[in-house]
């Protein structure tokens, strides 16, 4: 059966580091489709971010490159297995040299975490009780 893919491109200023910032998150990059101005960072089988130097993204847009780090266009969000996961890669990020984007969100049957990559592009990460979509989860 066929799975529906997405492609997330990003502008970035230092490919190298960027590069270095996503593995240290424990992503790989599939280097078929990396050169000196790309890189294409695996996060799961369906969900691809395209790391693009500044010219290189320019290339696909007539529009203005936003500055992530002081203007947002988009939320990304990655799901997560368990609170101990989002904890985890959200760590990973602060240690590669992220920031903290947000406040620690803990709803109880939901609980979620924020941070920036180096060019100041958002990454949600969230876990949720699989039982709150049937009902059972105790709501705080």
């Amino acid at each position: 059966m066929y799975q529906q893919m997405i492609f997330v491109n990003l502008p970035v200023e230092n490919i190298e580091a960027s590069r270095a910032f996503y593995t240290a998150l424990g992503y790989s990059v599939n280097e078929q489709f990396s050169d000196e101005s790309t890189a294409s960072v695996v996060i799961s089988d369906t969900i691809i971010a395209m790391l693009l130097t500044k010219e290189k993204y320019a290339q696909f847009t007539k529009k203005e490159i936003a500055d992530a780090r002081k203007t947002s266009a988009v939320l990304l969000a990655l799901s997560a297995e368990s609170r101990e996961k989002v904890d985890t890669l959200v760590e990973k990020a602060l240690a590669a040299g992220g920031s903290v984007a947000g406040d620690t969100q803990d709803l109880g049957f939901m609980y979620g975490r924020s941070f920036d990559d180096l060019d100041g592009h958002t990454w949600e990460v969230v876990w949720m009780d699989p039982a709150a979509g049937d009902g059972r989860a105790g709501r705080v």
